[in-house]
């Protein structure tokens, strides 16, 4: 069993990602998902970016420390886009994380990553939001840090592919990374 904090994209606590925490529960983890807008859902990716200007950063990363402070030390953190980037903040301040699970974004530079740090990231090949020129400084930069990661690209696929309530939505990519996500959970 792996404990786990999982944090939403820039759309807020919606369906899918309660849906994910459920699928991990299911297989014997222990979930958090945190809603870290205080019960505010974007409609649109706009609308999501507005309420992170409103509600503001560091009020966003306080609720995540807050979500994770009674959990273990070695917890894993992962994270949908915009949860990305929560993780990766949280992860300087959490040295002992057992991995980082990162959905949709790479959650930008993993300075703090330690030796041997797993990382599993599954991304849009030729993502919107996080370009291929991106991508591979980020693949480098954790190579760099010494972070064992894996990653995990879908050609063909929107931003958020896995969210069925998204226009980007892919079933069978959907279907795999949950696969992959999974194992990589159980290897934790």
């Amino acid at each position: 069993m792996t404990h786990i904090a999982l944090f939403h994209s820039v759309y807020g606590l919606r369906p899918a990602v309660l849906a994910a925490a459920g699928r991990f529960r299911a297989a014997g983890h222990r979930v958090v998902a945190p809603d870290l807008y205080g019960g505010e859902v974007a409609t649109t990716v706009d609308e999501g970016f507005a309420l992170i200007g409103r509600i503001g950063w560091a009020t966003i990363m306080q609720r995540a420390r807050d979500a994770v402070r009674d959990l273990p030390d070695d917890a894993v953190l992962a994270g949908f886009s915009m949860g990305t980037g929560v993780v990766s903040g949280l992860l300087a301040e959490r040295p002992d994380t057992a991995g980082l699970l990162l959905l949709h974004g790479t959650g930008g530079e993993l300075a703090s990553a330690r030796d041997g740090l797993p990382v599993q990231l599954h991304i849009a090949e030729h993502d919107e939001y996080f370009d291929d020129a991106e991508v591979a400084a980020w693949r480098k930069a954790t190579a760099e840090a010494g972070a064992a990661a894996e990653v995990f690209t879908y050609p063909g696929v929107g931003h958020l592919f896995t969210d069925p309530d998204t226009p980007d939505h892919d079933e069978a990519a959907s279907v795999l990374t949950w696969q992959r996500s999974l194992d990589f959970l159980d290897r934790c």
